[in-house]
């Protein structure tokens, strides 16, 4: 197992990671400009109303994304396991 392929795999598990988690990070951050913004307007200062528009905007975009993200996850899985030869060699 070389220094090369290691690096390699580490790479690509960590883009594998930054491509899944991206749609939900993404509209839980949109969520929670949106929540601010509300609250600004409104002088709202309510601590806890920031978390629930954003955990149900994370939940909806995981049952829209989740099929997405899982075939990523299964395809760099598959990827590891068909060339497990590599690691044990």
């Amino acid at each position: 197992m070389s220094q090369e392929f290691i690096i390699s795999l580490a790479q690509q598990a960590v883009f594998v990671v930054l491509l899944t988690s991206a749609p939900l990070v993404g509209i839980a951050l949109i969520a929670g400009l949106i929540v601010s913004i509300f609250q600004a307007t409104t002088s709202i200062q309510e601590a806890t109303l920031a978390f629930v528009p954003k955990i149900v905007a994370t939940l909806l975009a995981l049952v829209i994304f989740g099929p997405w993200m899982l075939s990523h996850m299964l395809e760099f899985t598959s990827n590891i396991l068909s060339n497990l030869y590599k690691f044990i060699g």
